[in-house]
């Protein structure tokens, strides 16, 4: 059970999202020492809450670097930290092997924070575009990409992610 659950009492009929309020993703930002300017946008996500977050100024270095970020609030209790490291780690190694990824930054020392009883990670935002489908060259491109992607994920099992089989 996460602290947020602790604190809601059983009377309170509100869905844990509906405590996310904009002001509770400006803090939790601010808790981790960026600024948000008030402009945010809610992004689609099936069970996580995403949000597009302009800063005051930028952050992240390098590529990474901009004044734009995804804070992805995760659904109380669907993973656990350990999980959620796990997948943040899988993402820095393909971004490491130079595959077309975007991964949450490291602010305070994690890549996964938390706030009000929320986890939560920070992106930079990047903007993306539908392949071309149709063309042969960008089909044998996303399939190079496929087969690294598969080659990063095979140099070691994950430990606390449950696997996908044909059984599970």
């Amino acid at each position: 059970m996460t602290e947020f659950n602790k604190a809601v009492t059983p009377s309170d009929t509100l869905h844990v999202y509906e405590h996310l309020t904009p002001d509770v993703v400006l803090d939790a930002l601010a808790s981790v020492g960026l600024m948000g300017d008030g402009r945010l946008m809610a992004l689609s996500s099936y069970e996580n809450r995403v949000y597009q977050v302009h800063l005051d100024s930028p952050v992240g270095s390098a590529e990474l670097a901009g004044d734009v970020v995804v804070v992805k609030f995760y659904r109380p209790d669907r993973w656990s930290d350990a999980q959620i490291l796990e997948e943040h780690d899988f993402a820095a190694e393909l971004m490491a092997a130079e595959i077309p990824m975007v991964g949450p930054l490291v602010l305070n020392g994690t890549t996964l924070n938390h706030f009000n009883g929320f986890s939560f990670s920070v992106s930079p935002s990047r903007g993306g575009r539908r392949p071309e489908l149709e063309n042969l060259d960008v089909l044998e491109w996303i399939g190079r990409f496929l087969a690294r992607i598969h080659t990063v994920g095979s140099a070691r099992p994950f430990v606390h992610r449950p696997a996908l089989n044909l059984q599970t």
